[in-house]
């Protein structure tokens, strides 16, 4: 077993805390979210140009005289395109699809034969030649009112979890009377939950304002995924102070400290062994599921860290306040 000074260094670890919580709520209050259509509502075409490599500016011209309302074009590699827009109907999808196509059209000119039942005679002309040039990936469409309801829903969802995993942690500690009262088990864990949330929102708060991030539907599961392995990591802890208390011969801080380094390489090896089958989803996963992952790989590396060094000393500093 391992026998680092954790709770002895508490102020270094709730300062290093501190300073990030700030950072990055700062920058969810300055910039705020970028919110995808699941949100806002509007359309997402994501489509793959099999034969033409066109431009952002180029597939921009083709759909201005759609009136798409917002129109924004996204590229994802050398022939794919993210395109969102205002409209929902499915007659503008079709639309969007059939301008995207004519940016594939070649014309070849060329001596074309007609064959008639009397006669077969030769014509110059022009043939247009038009065939499928690009392959639809994804297409997403949520009206406003939708968006709207799904914001406010999600929202009260992570409020419930947190106050189910207050009460929870309360309920199960409860015959841990001394010296911190049950309650301050669930508390403790509540504000290191608040801090692993604000810290990934502010992260997603910046991808947004600078690389055009934006959140949808799966992002909130992804938030709520990252609580209940969170609020795992800090119970385990506190399990492992709850077996501790009766029997240690040390003070409060002593066997906190004592908690932590039994269960430190059980976290780190759980966490690091999730971010490794996390990373190649990122790197190699699509833009589907790419914002997902991301959110899982920094929510788990916050919540490992807010686990250890944040809510067991704020147990230990809410005990010695007590004195």
């Amino acid at each position: 077993m391992t026998n680092y000074k954790i709770i002895q260094q508490r102020n270094i670890w709730l300062s290093i805390s501190t300073i990030l919580f700030v950072i990055f709520g700062s920058a969810l209050l300055v910039w705020g979210l970028k919110y995808g259509i699941d949100f806002t509502g509007g359309s997402l075409l994501e489509v793959k140009f099999l034969t033409a490599s066109p431009t952002v500016s180029e597939v921009e011209t083709k759909l201005a005289s759609l009136n798409l309302g917002s129109l924004i074009v996204q590229s994802v590699d050398e022939k794919g395109f993210i395109v969102r827009f205002q409209e929902t109907s499915e007659e503008k999808h079709q639309a969007v699809l059939a301008k995207l196509n004519e940016l594939t059209q070649s014309k070849d000119k060329g001596l074309v034969v007609e064959v008639s039942k009397d006669k077969k005679v030769a014509v110059d002309k022009t043939k247009e030649k038009t065939s499928d040039g690009i392959e639809e990936l994804r297409f997403d469409s949520v009206g406003p009112s939708i968006g709207e309801e799904l914001k406010v829903k999600s929202i009260y969802a992570i409020i419930f979890v947190l106050l189910a995993i207050l009460f929870y942690i309360t309920y199960v500690f409860r015959k841990v009377s001394k010296p911190v009262a049950s309650w301050k088990y669930g508390t403790a864990a509540l504000i290191a939950l608040a801090h692993d949330t604000i810290i990934t929102l502010g992260v997603f708060a910046i991808f947004g304002k600078f690389l055009g991030v934006e959140i949808n539907a799966s992002f909130i599961a992804a938030i709520l995924t990252v609580l209940g392995y969170s609020v795992h990591d800090t119970i385990v802890v506190f399990d492992r102070l709850r077996e501790n208390l009766p029997k240690s011969r040390e003070d409060f801080e002593g066997t906190v400290n004592i908690s932590l380094n039994q269960t430190l390489a059980r976290s780190i090896n759980t966490s690091l062994t999730v971010l490794l089958v996390l990373a190649p989803m990122i790197i190699f996963g699509g833009s589907s599921i790419r914002v997902f992952v991301s959110v899982l790989a920094i929510g788990i590396f916050i919540g490992t860290y807010s686990s250890i060094f944040v809510a067991s000393p704020i147990l230990v500093i809410w005990e010695k306040w007590k004195k």
